[in-house]
């Protein structure tokens, strides 16, 4: 099961995770496994209350409030629990007509895995080089947060809008 993309016409920089976990999958959104330090990396940065987990609005809202869009590399794959090595059988998501419906100038990816399917997949139809990012899964922990917020702050410094909505 993927997930929509998250984007608006405002969107100009990309987020795009690897496939969601069982937890995200649990929860239907993203990054919802609750030692996943993406929402309170994304809230930091933007100046946003930490959303609720099961607060999907709410995340939604910081996403295209601030200019981004969201979604994953993957549209299905095999896959055995939330293990990114054991994917197999993988589907790109259709990166080229997301393209046509949002400005995006910039692609972030959250972990080398998300980085690999995209540059060998994605890339190649969309042209933007990506960006790879320290992974935000709790399975990443031993890049501590404050090393997340300080990296991926730099990274999206020239995409992360005022809120204008």
């Amino acid at each position: 099961m993927s997930f929509a993309p998250v984007y608006s016409e405002n969107s100009r920089a990309l987020i795009l995770g690897t496939w969601p976990s069982p937890k995200s999958r649990e929860m239907a959104f993203y990054y919802g496994h609750p030692q996943n330090r993406f929402w309170p990396m994304m809230a930091a940065l933007t100046g946003e209350p930490v959303p609720a987990r099961e607060d999907i609005e709410a995340k939604k809202g910081i996403i295209l409030r601030h200019g981004l869009a969201l979604w994953d590399t993957l549209e299905s794959c095999t896959i055995t629990g939330a293990s990114d090595a054991s994917i197999r059988d993988v589907v790109p998501n259709d990166i080229a007509s997301l393209l046509t419906k949002a400005p995006i100038e910039a692609v972030f990816c959250n972990g080398a895995t998300a980085y690999r399917i995209y540059t060998k997949y994605l890339l190649p139809v969309s042209g933007i080089p990506a960006v790879k990012l320290p992974s935000t899964s709790p399975a990443n922990a031993a890049c501590r947060p404050e090393t997340l917020r300080e990296v991926w702050g730099e990274a999206l410094k020239d995409y992360i809008t005022v809120s204008n909505l």
